[in-house]
């Protein structure tokens, strides 16, 4: 994401180009604005029939149009400026699509909520998170040059929710993403249990819960192979955090359209 370098791409009055390589794609892949379509019986589908994509002058000049109709100047340089932060943003979008699975879990969205889901004749297991306030900067900020700015990708690292149903009964896992890189010696464990409950029917407030960093050592890595034989994986967890990344990109985005829609609206 570009999102922290806006003001001074605007400041500048210079086009921007991401630090971050990017792939040209046809019509049908280009990205589009996180919309969701979501059928009343079906799994949510995180696409959007694609649009042709626009160039940035194209962009400015919709907007220039629709600008005329303001009579603030403070809404006008708004307008302006998210025409040209629209393009750029849908240019360093980290992906074309958005899934709707991932390793065998069925991925069904609404707004900011995420739900992923894996059942079997056993057990139903249910991982949820919400993709608000998730994102940081994924490692340190590239140097500044005087003719080029590259700076690190934004990564979203959700707290999630891991939900082992079997009958009326369910395990429950509070988990989040580990900050750094482990070190040598240590565990590379890209995430860690927070806190583990169990309860029957549905959950409420009077249901006991043990924080993850008062269990018993062994008892810990016993249950974080536990999660592992179900699908919750380093490598999974890192998957999943790519998808909240492309996903939660694509809420701003879309969050960037619907104020410019607002602020050229007749009142």
């Amino acid at each position: 994401m570009i999102r922290n370098v806006r003001f001074l791409r605007w400041a500048a009055g210079k086009s921007f180009t991401s630090g971050k390589s990017t792939t040209t794609t046809g019509a049908s892949s280009q990205w589009n604005a996180g919309i969701i379509a979501q059928p009343r019986c079906s799994i949510a589908t995180c696409l959007k029939p694609a649009m042709p994509a626009v160039s940035i002058n194209q962009h400015s000049a919709v907007f220039s149009i629709a600008s005329r109709q303001i009579h603030t100047k403070g809404e006008r340089e708004l307008v302006e400026f998210l025409a040209e932060e629209i393009v750029a943003e849908k240019k360093a979008s980290p992906t074309a699509t958005i899934p709707t699975s991932l390793n065998g879990f069925a991925i069904t969205c609404n707004k900011a909520d995420v739900e992923l889901t894996k059942s079997s004749e056993r057990e139903k297991v249910t991982i949820s998170f919400n993709v608000n306030h998730t994102v940081d900067m994924e490692g340190e900020e590239a140097e500044t040059t005087e003719n080029k700015q590259e700076f690190s990708a934004m990564k979203s690292r959700p707290q999630f929710e891991v939900d082992i149903t079997r009958g009326a009964t369910t395990l429950s896992f509070t988990c989040s993403y580990l900050p750094g890189e482990a070190q040598e010696g240590e565990y590379n464990d890209v995430f860690g249990i927070d806190e583990v409950t169990i309860y029957q029917g549905e959950w409420n407030d009077k249901v006991y819960a043990v924080a993850g960093d008062v269990l018993d050592g062994y008892l810990y890595d016993l249950l974080m192979n536990f999660l592992e034989e179900k699908g919750i994986s380093n490598e999974f967890a890192e998957k999943m955090s790519d998808f909240a990344s492309a996903y939660e990109h694509a809420k701003y985005v879309e969050l960037l359209e619907a104020i410019s829609k607002f602020t050229v609206e007749k009142k």
